[in-house]
């Protein structure tokens, strides 16, 4: 039980008593004006109390996931596992990763003109950096 006396879930509990509080005071304001005549205010006296009770919700819901989290005893691993030696002592990292393969197509596929066109007009932009668009010879 200590553990959530910590000085951040100390700044939580008081979060949630404020939030809690505020959310209930803003819904009796909207009931004191729904009573005066404003018909909107009627649907806001229903929404704040349900805000308060959606800050207890995740409030209990972080108390539990904190207590659980402790009692299961399980250590975070903080560093890579050990590599494993292989039967001919060589060593292999246990963590396997991804691997990308390139899928090169077999097909042929004909060159468009325009697109041609487009990346030398690129290329001599490139190999040109003070010219302007307009000064392209092609």
């Amino acid at each position: 039980m200590k553990r959530l006396w910590t000085p951040a879930w100390i700044a939580r509990h008081v979060a949630m008593v404020v939030l809690v509080v505020g959310f209930l005071a803003l819904g009796w304001w909207q009931i004191s004006r729904a009573v005066s005549g404003n018909t909107l205010s009627w649907a806001y006296a229903v929404e704040w109390p349900i805000f308060a009770g959606f800050v207890v919700f995740v409030w209990w819901r972080e108390v539990r996931h904190a207590l659980r989290g402790r009692e299961t005893g399980a250590e975070p691993v903080t560093g890579p596992a050990d590599p494993v030696t292989v039967g001919d002592g060589t060593s292999v990292s246990p963590v396997r990763r991804p691997v990308r393969v390139s899928r090169v197509s077999t097909v042929e596929v004909p060159e468009d003109a325009d697109l041609a066109a487009y990346n030398r007009y690129l290329t001599w932009l490139n190999a040109n950096p003070g010219a302007r668009p307009g000064d392209y010879p092609g």
